[in-house]
């Protein structure tokens, strides 16, 4: 693992986010489709999405914009945006994108599914009271979730 990858997943972890916490999503996202899935596969998805170039380029963009946010580094008006996670400021979903396409169209629906229902550890991360900043860490473990579930269903749709 090298320097990119093991910031990507401390930042993550510092952030209170394990690929366990996303596998879960994943197994929520397909256990209909997959009578047999267990958890493992999940996190053995999770895992080899978390081994892309692309993938920890955009967790160490986004945390680190959270973080700024957070402390209150950033310039005004993008300040109050990032800190509010303002309902038109779409840059933390194309950001999460780029996670998105790396499976494929199929990542599209399950992520805007997951966006939309918010569970496990996505319910977590959009809390307002915590006093953290997550307005691109959410979509980003929404993107990674999709993006291994579309990987387990590519690899599936291959073995038949």
């Amino acid at each position: 693992m090298d320097k990119i990858e093991q910031t990507a997943r401390k930042w993550l972890k510092d952030r209170g986010v394990t690929p366990d916490d996303i596998a879960e999503l994943v197994y929520f996202l397909q256990q209909q489709y997959y009578p047999n899935l267990t958890k493992e596969d999940c996190l053995q998805n999770v895992e080899r999405v978390l081994s892309k170039r692309e993938v920890q380029n955009a967790i160490l963009t986004g945390i680190q914009l959270d973080v700024l946010a957070e402390k209150g580094h950033l310039q005004e008006p993008l300040q109050s945006i990032i800190q509010s996670d303002e309902g038109l400021y779409g840059i933390d979903e194309i950001l999460a994108f780029s996670i998105v396409n790396i499976y494929g169209s199929i990542g599209f629906t399950n992520y805007g599914y997951i966006d939309k229902q918010k569970p496990g550890i996505l319910a977590h991360l959009n809390d307002k009271s915590t006093g953290k900043c997550h307005t691109f860490l959410d979509d980003i473990v929404g993107a990674i979730a999709a993006a291994a579930s579309s990987r387990l269903a590519h690899r599936s749709t291959d073995s038949q």
